[in-house]
């Protein structure tokens, strides 16, 4: 005798509909939550290159004596400047990164708020903002 007939082969409509829904209830729960962990790593990333042009900034500057300046850039950390002539670079092992949304980040010599400023605008790419539009700076 078989242990299939062909009454209860398959799935009916009803058992496929609730299945699909349970996946759907699913991913909404949880597609949310993952995208806001995206959304942080990035910012993560930011920090941590940031806190990488810091700490090549001070060995420029006790190389030379003081910060690029805003002209000169992040890019004296990579290719001599003419006015430095103690400079012993380069003081990044790759080439500059953009910053996690595809810009480049912003340097300044004097910063707002210490002796320079390299900043991040965010995924939106314009000064100010909140959350992950939010500025990142040093």
């Amino acid at each position: 005798m078989p242990l299939h007939t062909a009454k209860n082969r398959g799935f009916t409509l009803l058992e496929l509909l609730v299945v699909i829904v349970i996946i759907g209830l699913l991913a909404a729960y949880v597609g949310p939550k993952y995208f806001a962990q995206l959304g942080k790593s990035e910012v993560v990333v930011a920090r941590a290159q940031i806190d990488a042009f810091e700490k090549a900034l001070d060995t420029y500057r006790l190389d030379l004596g003081r910060y690029p300046s805003t002209e000169e850039g992040l890019s004296a950390l990579l290719v001599k400047p003419d006015s430095a002539a103690k400079w012993n670079g380069p003081y990044l092992r790759k080439a500059l990164p953009k910053d996690p949304w595809g810009q480049p980040y912003q340097y300044r010599s004097p910063g707002l708020k210490s002796d320079f400023e390299v900043l991040s605008f965010g995924r939106d790419g314009q000064p100010g903002g909140s959350g992950e539009d939010a500025d990142i700076t040093n």
